[in-house]
């Protein structure tokens, strides 16, 4: 009977062993022990796509399939691990280059533990819903009213199917400038990037999402060092990264495109911080600013009420370039006599009606004595005639060249203190920039009026430019 006790004794201490194990609490989310094999698909399958057409044809949606065998295949590039994502599944069509993608909708957390990164998974439509709100991002889930809903947890596992592939997704470089409607729910690099100036300061930088006033969303302002479009960059609250403070640098990263709640703009989400690569050397514009003088400089240097220009017809002022960058629009003079009244003859430039998918057109004065004088004012007149999405600028330039070709490559400072014209008011007022003082400029350079549309030729107006002064001693 010895042996028999001995065995029992063994069988009780291993049990009691493995009880304590399996008592260990364990926060961490472990990879379940998922079958490899490929699912059985049983439909048609078809490409993730279709549910663009589909969409447009019901104007939106919701629209549910009913009685199909239709699967849809595509690829996971969203990853909740670090819960910048909630009970959500973003898929595209293709593991590079996408040409759709969607957000689906899922009763599920955490989703990465089986729909991992670059998965590739197969969606039965059958009993499924498909939707967009105008200007918002596509979803796929149930149909409530006029919403999309999440798929309830008892219907995932016959819903969405894992394979056993999981592919490298390669995000589409990007430029701020670049991105369009259809890069929403897609996997994407932005390059050339970086976080606006005003989250940091000597000692410490703004957090991701942890900042007082910061709820659901930490919402942070994403410039792009090529040009003057921004981006919403959003962080869930409940992201375990969220109180890390931004990077202060620029460069790239990695994410999905999104639209906000309200579908007006464009945001932004990351899986994880270790996809923001934004090392390298900020590209804050350079910025041209002594404040106000409170009374002019003595000699007149430049003297332009353009009453010497010849009606509608480009300027053509001795010293100064007129130069159109795109489009078809170059500074010209103009008279009015009617509400919206010139000083006499003044100068305007503008897109409105003129059929140009671009306009930049620059006005450009000569080379300003800043180095051999102590004192240097500026003042001009702007006005507008509704200039909508269009905007005009007062630069600074201290290295370029004098040439056509080299305005856009020298580098262009904003005139920070100069008032212009805001589309709000009257188009018939003139507004004055103020006495704008130069004396601390380090150097010879040009001023000039940058004119930019929007692109779009029907949302652009005009502006109005008089009466530039430059005074010297």
């Amino acid at each position: 009977m010895k042996p028999l006790t001995q065995n029992l004794l063994f069988l009780f201490l291993l049990g009691v062993f493995l009880t304590s194990v399996s008592c260990v609490e364990d926060d961490d989310f472990d990879t379940p022990d998922f079958t490899q094999t490929p699912p059985e698909i049983e439909g048609t399958i078809v490409s993730l796509d279709i549910l663009e057409g589909i969409i447009d044809q019901n104007e939106g949606g919701p629209f549910t399939f009913e009685g199909t065998d239709n699967v849809v295949e595509a690829y996971v590039v969203s990853n909740d691990e670090s819960g910048n994502f909630f009970r959500e599944l973003i898929i595209q069509d293709r593991p590079e280059n996408p040409t759709y993608g969607i957000a689906v909708q899922v009763d599920v957390n955490p989703l990465f533990t089986k729909f991992d990164f670059g998965r590739k998974v197969y969606i039965r439509l059958d009993g499924l819903a498909v939707g967009q709100r105008e200007g918002n991002e596509p979803r796929l889930g149930i149909a409530s009213g006029e919403d999309i809903e999440r798929i309830p947890e008892a219907f995932v596992d016959e819903t969405i199917l894992r394979d056993t592939l999981v592919a490298d997704i390669i995000p589409v470089q990007k430029s701020l400038s670049d991105l369009q409607f259809s890069d929403v729910n897609t996997y994407v690099e932005l390059t050339d990037v970086q976080f606006a100036n005003i989250y940091f300061n000597e000692d410490s930088a703004v957090t991701y999402a942890s900042e007082v006033g910061d709820q659901f969303d930490g919402e942070r302002l994403l410039q792009s060092c090529l040009s003057e479009r921004e981006l919403i960059f959003s962080t869930s609250t409940f992201a375990d990264f969220k109180g890390i403070s931004l990077p202060a640098g620029s460069g790239s990263l990695k994410g999905i495109v999104s639209r906000d709640f309200f579908g007006e703009f464009f945001t932004f989400y990351i899986n994880s911080p270790e996809d923001v690569d934004m090392t390298g050397e900020r590209c804050d514009p350079v910025v041209f600013s002594c404040g106000l003088a409170s009374t002019s400089a003595t000699n007149e240097f430049i003297n332009v009420d353009f009453e010497d220009q010849n009606i509608n017809s480009p300027l053509a002022l001795t010293g100064w370039t007129n130069y159109i960058e795109a489009g078809s629009e170059a500074w010209e003079a103009f008279v009015d006599n009617g509400t919206n009244q010139s000083l006499g003859v003044s100068a305007r430039v503008g897109s409105f009606n003129s059929g140009d998918d671009s306009t930049v057109s620059w006005l450009i004065s000569p080379e300003i004595p800043v180095e051999g004088n102590s004192k240097i004012t500026l003042e001009f007149k702007t006005s507008n005639s509704f200039s909508d999405d269009s905007t005009l600028q007062v630069l600074y330039s201290t290295n370029w060249d004098g040439t056509e070709e080299g305005i856009t490559t020298a580098d262009w400072g904003e005139i920070e203190d100069a008032t212009i014209v805001s589309d709000g008011v009257f188009f018939a007022d003139w507004i004055s920039s103020g006495l704008v003082d130069m004396s601390c400029f380090e150097a010879n350079g040009h001023i000039a009026f940058k004119y930019t549309g929007s692109g779009d030729p029907n949302e652009d107006g005009t502006y109005e430019l008089d009466d530039i002064f430059i005074n010297v001693e």
